[in-house]
């Protein structure tokens, strides 16, 4: 379970990263610099979910592993078309934070950590009614 929040950690300082880079400095942060610096809120609550063992914690990192993702595979492609170079090298190597995080969110035991408690019968089974302890 500690891996996957760390690498709920990586994904955050790479969408922070990514929003750095695309805000610019006449205007701001505008929507192209907001949207990854939102997925890396995502990813921190994600981390923090999946630290404690909330229920549905690998939900939330799945979700917010699996937009960076998308994004950062459709960039290696553009960069890929475009030539190549170090460009795409970059954003490959951006790919393993969320590749690992979603690899590790999609596992059984984190799943399983994050997993809500269900109530079991106790084992002894019911009381009687009038019987006091």
């Amino acid at each position: 379970m500690p891996f996957a929040a760390v690498f709920a950690v990586l994904v955050a300082a790479e969408d922070l990263y990514l929003a750095w880079l695309l805000r610019t400095p006449e205007t701001g942060w505008d929507a192209f610099a907001v949207v990854p610096a939102l997925l890396a809120v995502a990813a921190l609550v994600a981390a923090v979910l999946v630290w404690t063992g909330r229920a549905r914690g690998w939900l939330v990192l799945a979700v917010a592993a699996v937009v960076p993702l998308v994004g950062l595979l459709g960039l290696t492609a553009l960069f890929a078309a475009l030539g190549g170079g170090q460009a795409m090298w970059s954003s490959m190597l951006l790919l393993i934070g969320p590749l690992g995080a979603l690899v590790l969110a999609l596992r059984r035991p984190v799943r399983e950590w994050t997993t809500p408690a269900t109530a079991d019968r106790s084992p002894g089974g019911r009381r009687a009614a009038g019987s006091a302890r």
